[in-house]
């Protein structure tokens, strides 16, 4: 858990934290200004169209973040009827938060890769900035509600489909923090990791 981190190494846990806060902050902008760029200005009339912090933080989700590993921001206010594309709009709109995150891990991953870092801990804070972008944007793809990959992959789905997640979406998440903790991370986020940077994670 991430709360370990403070008591071994109080300047690497407040890294972290902002690296974590950032990260999720650029996630749900994406996701407000690509619903603007679509016609729907509800996300920007509450102020959510903005890196501001404040703006997307949900209290709770963030404390659990530290607490467990697992958290949440605000979701962004959608009004779909708004929309100018009716059929893939909610879907772009979805994507683009775990796009962000992609981009974001890229850009830093092309760092790490082609430029020589000789300040070791300053490597490994890039690092961990790739691995919580790889991971919020992995995560955030599961077609899981209120995951963002519920709006990408069961926008064509049946009633019944949705329902089944709806309902379920307890102990769906439950189940998939349990596969990121076991199975994930080695096997999915790991080689994305060494993929994009070249190198091993930091930890």
């Amino acid at each position: 858990m991430l709360i370990q981190i403070l008591f071994l190494d109080p300047i690497l846990f407040l890294i972290v934290a902002i690296a974590i806060i950032f990260s999720l902050s650029i996630h749900e902008y994406f996701h407000a200004w690509t619903a603007y760029f679509l016609g729907d200005s509800t996300a920007k009339d509450k102020g959510r169209l903005t890196i501001n912090p404040l703006a997307h933080l949900d209290p709770l989700g963030t404390l659990m973040i530290f607490v467990s590993g697992f958290g949440w921001g605000k979701p962004v206010p959608i009004n779909s009827v708004n929309l100018k594309n009716q059929k893939w709009g909610n879907v772009l709109i979805g994507f683009a938060g775990p796009a962000a995150n992609f981009l974001m891990a890229i850009a830093v991953g092309i760092i790490i890769r082609f430029f020589q870092i000789s300040n070791t801990y300053f490597g490994s804070i890039l690092g961990l900035f790739v691995w919580i972008n790889l991971v919020l944007g992995i995560f955030n793809l599961m077609p899981i509600p209120p995951l963002d990959g519920s709006h990408i992959f069961l926008a064509n789905a049946s009633e019944k489909v949705k329902i089944f997640f709806i309902k379920n979406s307890i102990f769906l998440i439950t189940g998939l923090v349990l596969f990121a903790y076991y199975v994930g991370f080695d096997f999915i986020i790991k080689p994305l990791f060494v993929l994009i940077t070249g190198s091993l994670p930091p930890f």
